[in-house]
């Protein structure tokens, strides 16, 4: 087989493990974000809204790396659920500032264990933890060089 079709493999490439992994990731979640009645993405974006109360719809994106037409309709199925709602910005007419309600706050309280378990998830499989440190930078400096590579 000649170079070129060896680099076509699937096992050889680069990007697969990381595609194949996030979407087994995403759906360990499922069991856990069911009772919240909350998708994988919308827990993202209340993950943003948990730390900062209120922030810009375009600043969530550029923390989740959605772009508008994608995160717009995460948006608008939270605030059916009355997790958040969306305003015009007093200052800047084309600025929507998302913030929680009540509703979505208290939905923290009920989250709060879903990063625990999830780790202890990790903590049962043959990574030692020091690994999962570096696993995680590694994919923060992989996350910032794809990034600028395609901000450029």
């Amino acid at each position: 087989m000649s170079q070129a079709c060896e680099q076509l493999k699937l096992e050889n490439q680069l990007c697969f493990p990381l595609y194949a992994a996030s979407r087994l990731t995403t759906k360990l979640y499922g069991p856990l974000l069911k009772p919240l009645d909350i998708t994988y993405p919308q827990y993202l974006v209340l993950l943003v809204l948990w730390e900062q109360k209120e922030i810009s719809v375009k600043e969530i994106g550029a923390r989740l790396f959605l772009e508008s037409n994608t995160l717009t309709p995460l948006l608008k199925r939270l605030e059916q659920k009355k997790f958040i709602v969306r305003m015009r910005s007093t200052q800047d007419e084309r600025t929507v500032i998302v913030s929680l309600t009540s509703r979505g706050e208290k939905l923290k309280d009920e989250a709060e264990t879903i990063p625990l378990h999830i780790h202890n998830l990790f903590s049962q499989s043959a990574f030692e933890k020091s690994e999962l440190v570096t696993f995680q930078n590694n994919l923060k400096k992989l996350l910032d060089m794809l990034r600028q590579e395609i901000d450029s």
